[in-house]
């Protein structure tokens, strides 16, 4: 048999058996765990299996470990499963009525699942969760009281401060990109905010800060995200071949900082033309 043919089609069956491993043991994990309530998920539906089953496993760590991180990601599995179903549920196929009425049950148990998870949030005035209440449920006292932290050690982090950077990106420009870059700031390498990154080019490029604009733009696409096609620049921009250059040798800079976890804001150097 050909040696290309023969390695595809050992790579088929590793993939194979792997998803049905996977299958076989959330089957397990259903059986061995009630609490799961994987009756009411469809499970024996051969759509929105991948979201499914991360749902299931996902929740499985929150019974074990009931954080308020845990129940916020349980959230966004549950919608995600939740878009997914609802989808399938209007999909015209050959399968018996039951079935689509099956989706349904399961769309309508992740909606009342989610109202349980933030019901149970609701008691806690953790930063995150009070961003999250406020952010996904329009929570308005949790919005109050997470406003009121401002300043505090509790949103010294990369993710709290941009989540405060979203408050603030209609009202106060200049705290905004404050924000932003101290957000950058405080990640540590590993999981740089590409909108962070991508709002720096966008509101600087509005206040009329062209280079740094053009730094950032540069940046994103250091991350394989395009703001501004290269065909645009001339219009946006404007700068000389030269200055082009200069402008590129910072925004690499910036972005081995980031990726190093060593980004300081004020460290950024505009060479003068």
């Amino acid at each position: 048999m050909n040696k290309i043919k023969l390695a595809v089609i050992i790579s088929l069956s590793v993939v194979l058996s792997g998803c049905f491993e996977t299958r076989k043991n959330t089957e397990q994990l259903c059986e061995s765990n009630p609490a799961l309530q994987c009756d009411q998920l469809n499970v024996d539906d051969g759509q929105c299996r991948v979201p499914r089953t991360d749902l299931i496993w996902h929740h499985h760590e929150t019974l074990s470990n009931p954080s308020d991180d845990n129940k916020i990601k349980q959230y966004h599995l549950l919608a995600e499963y939740e878009k997914c179903m609802t989808l399938a549920a209007q999909i015209q196929t050959l399968t018996p009525s039951e079935r689509k009425s099956k989706r349904v049950t399961a769309v309508l148990h992740a909606q009342e699942e989610k109202v349980r998870i933030v019901s149970e949030l609701e008691a806690s005035n953790a930063p995150q969760t009070l961003y999250f209440l406020w952010s996904q449920t329009g929570n308005e006292e949790a919005r109050r009281q997470f406003l009121q932290m401002e300043g505090s050690k509790m949103l010294d982090t990369a993710e709290m401060q941009y989540a405060l950077a979203t408050f603030y990106t209609n009202r106060d420009t200049e705290k905004t990109l404050y924000l932003l870059n101290r957000s950058l700031e405080l990640s540590d390498g590993k999981n740089t905010n590409i909108d962070a990154v991508k709002t720096l080019a966008s509101l600087n490029l509005q206040e009329d800060k062209l280079e740094l604009a053009y730094v950032w733009q540069q940046v994103a696409a250091m991350f394989d995200v395009q703001t501004t096609h290269e065909s645009n620049h001339a219009l946006l921009y404007g700068f000389t071949q030269d200055k082009y250059k200069r402008l590129d040798m910072v925004a690499e800079q910036v972005h081995e900082d980031l990726e190093s976890g060593k980004f300081r804001a004020n460290a950024i150097t505009i060479p003068n033309m």
